[in-house]
């Protein structure tokens, strides 16, 4: 067990009182924790903020289960019209709603990841790269896993998966299929090319009942976008930039599925929508309405290569995640009878975990990880996101009374992120 050292006297009193909080299960299957008061809405300036319902989380025990839409497009002959916004010379063949999804599909993948401990499952998709089974994905479908199976829409069959790596900040994540060979892989566009006014497709695994993707007709309607996407699992929140906008309806499940062109080329790599949230907008290109932004294929394109070269840096990180055992939510203490200390609040400890034999507990604050000031949840995370198994760190918190504590915690493996 690790050593636990207080630091200093607490100016509160430390005997049990019953501001412990309310327990709930979140309507989102986040799981348990002490209800937070509402969160401050952001400033006018800001970026645009939602709430990221894309990985459609569903229950395996007696976690809360997120109902989603699944998307409904018709019998699939619309053909969609050439884009006048197309650069000359770029162009290529316009296809049916049909024939993009039967060029489409066979490259992709649905991907369940078990979440929560056995306790939950969220559902996204997945882009196929390579015909050994190098899939790439969004960070957030596989955050939290602790395990990941994955079925190829091409051949049917289902594989277990590994995370090769991620990138938090940028929300992409390259895994890898078991025994996996001769699978199809995408067909991948340039995104420099894309234009606004552009018709575009969203396909993927739409409210994760997995089988034939559904597919969704839009345009794009922005460039260079940027959104403040919050993981109601997690408390942590990334600030994603360069993203195309569409209107094309964007639902739970499509996370990491392709934003295709009218060849049915891969353009974007849907990551954000707010069909069923409401954000607040910034920026010259502010509209209402339904609302889905992707990553550029380019710059997924140019991180995946990082991840599967095996180079590490602040933002990517290669193999198995560094695991202390807690659940963490608001960016200060919420329900503290000292003053709010900035920090990430813990919500939840997991028996015979690091943090449980350091003697971290519910109502905690962490402040600082490995020497590096935590002042959210997710400084947290992006901190834990450079450490690794069997690294042995200085972890110091404060309790809900005011006593600051630290101990000397090594780290095991544990879920993705």
């Amino acid at each position: 067990m690790s050593e636990v050292v207080p630091e200093g006297s607490a100016p509160y009193p430390t005997s049990p009182t019953s501001s412990e909080g309310t327990w709930r299960t979140s309507t989102d299957g986040a799981g348990t924790g002490p209800v937070p008061p509402p969160l401050g809405s952001p400033g006018p300036n800001s970026p645009r903020w939602l709430r990221r319902p894309h990985r459609h989380r569903r229950a395996t025990g007696a976690a809360v289960v997120l109902a989603a839409a699944v998307v409904g497009i018709g019998a699939g002959h619309v053909v969609l019209g050439d884009s006048a916004a197309k650069t000359a010379g770029t162009a290529s063949a316009t296809l049916s709603l049909a024939q993009v999804e039967a060029k489409v599909d066979p490259g992709l993948v649905d991907v369940v990841s078990t979440i929560d401990y056995g306790e939950g499952e969220a559902a996204g998709t997945g882009i196929v790269l390579t015909s050994s089974g190098e899939v790439l994905t969004n960070n957030h479908v596989v955050e939290g896993a602790t395990s990941i199976k994955v079925a190829d829409i091409g051949n049917g069959k289902t594989y277990t998966a590994a995370v090769v790596g991620y990138d938090a900040t940028s929300d992409v994540a390259v895994i890898k299929l078991q025994d996996a060979s001769g699978l199809q892989t995408a067909s991948l566009g340039n995104s420099g090319t894309v234009a606004v006014g552009e018709s575009v497709v969203a396909i993927g695994n739409a409210g994760g009942v997995g089988g034939t993707p559904s597919a969704a007709p839009g345009t794009v309607t922005g460039l260079d976008q940027s959104i403040t996407a919050s993981d109601g699992s997690t408390g942590s929140a990334e600030q994603l930039a360069n993203l195309v906008e569409t209107d094309a309806d964007v639902q739970p499940g499509d996370s990491g599925g392709p934003l295709v062109d009218t060849s049915g080329q891969v353009v974007a790599i849907d990551t954000a929508g707010s069909s069923t949230f409401q954000f607040q907008l910034s920026g010259p290109q502010d509209n209402s309405g339904t609302d889905g932004y992707a990553i550029p294929i380019n710059e997924a394109l140019s991180l995946a290569k990082q991840i599967e070269s095996g180079k590490s840096s602040s933002s990517v990180h290669i193999g198995a995640s560094a695991f202390l055992g807690v659940e963490v939510a608001s960016t200060s203490a919420y329900y503290a009878l000292a003053p709010a200390a900035s920090g990430a609040t813990i919500e939840g400890v997991l028996s015979g975990s690091p943090a449980a034999e350091a003697g971290l507990a519910s109502g905690d604050t962490i402040t600082s990880v490995g020497g590096h000031t935590v002042t959210s949840a997710t400084s947290l995370r992006d901190i834990m996101d450079e450490l690794h198994p069997a690294q042995k760190v200085t972890v110091r918190w404060v309790d809900q009374y005011g006593s600051s504590y630290k101990a000397t915690i090594e780290l095991t493996a544990g879920p993705t992120g």
